[in-house]
């Protein structure tokens, strides 16, 4: 964890900031509890809304290949925790262990990745305080001194942006994006959400992700996703361009793009 996650953390649990403030969350109900605990340490009320679930794709025999022959990698990266829990979910049905990792270096993204690596047993040489694909690239080459004809498994998302790996084949370094989950909508009734929105109820809608601002919009309906009535608070610019292209108003951008960042730039937002 970064030393600056690290005191933006350490102010959310000391300082308020949201007192009053409905905050919807619409990651998905697995991943929530980090901005949850976050929004409720500086007072507001987290109003759960998760409008994606993880679906793990059925065939993973490419990712299955790739983790029996690891030492041909130079660097695995885990984007999320999703990643993480599937990954390593599939290393026990396969009958390997954690000690396939001993071969290459792994690196994270973000510190709820890497605590939940480190809790399967494996620390992360590598921890970026953000993800933006294009500067990760260069945070693997600066640790690396060289990627030049590296292999760099990256298991993802089925819909996942391609930017890391554009970036990562800028260094001369050969990436494998290997899909093993797929973003799909919840099953949620949002009627009544739609209608706290409507009738101004809702501080400020939370988007990690673009697919959440996408199935938001599907679930809410778009009468109230564009109604201008709450701050469409973006985790960074991929996800606020997304809120903007659909519609939303009153769109902010995380700084820094992280869960704690994006906690700190709605307690700016709001003082």
């Amino acid at each position: 964890m970064g030393r600056a996650t690290v005191r933006l953390q350490q102010r959310m649990t000391s300082v308020g900031g949201l007192q009053g403030r409905r905050i919807v969350v619409t990651r998905a109900r697995e991943q929530a509890g980090e901005l949850v605990r976050a929004l409720e340490a500086r007072g507001a009320e987290a109003v759960l809304a998760p409008v994606i679930r993880i679906q793990p794709l059925e065939n993973l025999g490419a990712l299955r290949a790739a983790l029996t022959g690891l030492s041909a990698y130079r660097w695995v990266v885990f984007t999320s925790q999703n990643t993480v829990h599937i990954v390593f979910d599939r290393l026990v049905a396969w009958g390997l262990t954690p000690r396939v990792f001993a071969t290459t270096a792994v690196a994270a993204i973000g510190s709820v990745t890497a605590e939940a690596l480190t809790q399967r047993g494996v620390v992360p040489a590598l921890v970026p305080d953000e993800f933006v694909a294009e500067s990760l690239a260069d945070a693997l080459a600066r640790q690396s001194g060289s990627l030049a004809d590296a292999r760099i498994l990256i298991p993802s998302a089925s819909d996942a942006r391609d930017a890391l790996a554009a970036g990562l084949q800028k260094h001369g370094a050969s990436p494998e994006s290997i899909p093993v989950y797929r973003t799909v909508p919840a099953k949620t009734d949002l009627r009544g959400l739609a209608e706290d929105i409507k009738v101004g109820r809702i501080d400020a809608v939370t988007f990690t992700s673009s697919s959440t601002v996408r199935y938001f919009l599907d679930l809410v309906g778009r009468d109230a996703a564009i109604s201008g009535q709450f701050v469409a608070a973006t985790i960074g610019p991929i996800t606020g361009a997304t809120a903007r292209e659909l519609g939303l108003r009153d769109v902010m951008e995380a700084e820094p793009h992280t869960v704690p960042g994006l906690v700190e730039s709605l307690v700016r937002r709001f003082a």
